[in-house]
């Protein structure tokens, strides 16, 4: 059983607004370089993560999907995939750039994609622009940990799906194995930081990645979360390790 305490405010910002405040603006700053870093930090291990997300939302051809804190796509155009021609997906953030840089991508995809591509919306994960029960599914990638308010994000997300909708989340994980953990914890700690000032030329920035995955919520306190919202028949699926996590609800009605 895991036993850490769940997340919400980092020491870089004690309130829910400075919160949001502090999590944009570090947003801003790395956007020029976060696919290549996701890529360099996960060992390129990060798209499959993403395409297992996309199968577990169990969205079909012509289904309509939610990607919330959305970043640079990568997660909307896996939904894209599978929606088809004839489906829609709508990706929400609140960092313009990283929003900017998502559509872009988004751009270069589309005749790829028979001509579709995902619309991107600058919005707020506590306050989304979207009618109540319009999408089959609802998903967020890496992104939970970074909000002011994790228990509204989620019932934000599931306000947004119809009664037998998914709300699918990808987030990091403490493996669960010690050896791993200490290891995990190693590598997190001193060398993605190193890494990330390599690349970016500011350690801080990447700093805040483990603090956030050590501070965020277990397993377990996630899928009562998740349940506290509505959402039924909770499944937890470790990736890589259990160095990332998968939990897949269905909202209930």
């Amino acid at each position: 059983m895991e036993s850490r305490a769940t997340v919400l405010p980092t020491q870089s910002a004690s309130e829910p607004q400075s919160k949001s405040r502090f999590v944009r603006d570090l947003f801003a700053a790395v956007a020029p370089t976060y696919d290549l870093l996701n890529t360099l930090l996960s060992l390129g291990l990060h798209t499959g993560w993403r395409r297992a997300a996309a199968r577990a939302t169990r969205v079909s051809p012509g289904g309509t999907a939610l990607d919330v804190a959305t970043g640079t796509a990568d997660l909307a155009l896996e939904l894209q995939r599978r929606v088809g021609p004839s489906g829609r997906v709508v990706g929400v953030d609140f960092c313009a750039p990283m929003l900017a840089l998502g559509k872009r991508k988004c751009d270069r995809r589309q005749p790829g994609l028979g001509g579709t591509a995902p619309s991107l919306l600058l919005g707020d994960a506590l306050s989304l622009p979207l009618a109540d029960g319009l999408c089959d599914t609802a998903t967020i990638a890496f992104g939970l940990r970074n909000t002011a308010d994790v228990p509204r994000c989620l019932a934000e997300m599931a306000r947004a799906v119809r009664p037998g909708g998914t709300v699918v989340i990808l987030e990091f994980a403490l493996p669960r194995l010690r050896i791993l953990r200490a290891v995990y914890l190693l590598y997190f700690d001193h060398l993605l930081p190193a890494i990330g000032k390599l690349v970016h030329g500011k350690r801080e920035s990447y700093q805040y990645l483990p603090d956030s995955v050590k501070r965020f919520a277990t397993r377990e306190e996630l899928k009562r979360l998740m349940q506290a919202v509505g959402l039924r028949e909770v499944t937890v699926r470790d990736l890589a390790l259990g160095i990332v996590a998968l939990h897949v609800g269905t909202k209930a009605g």
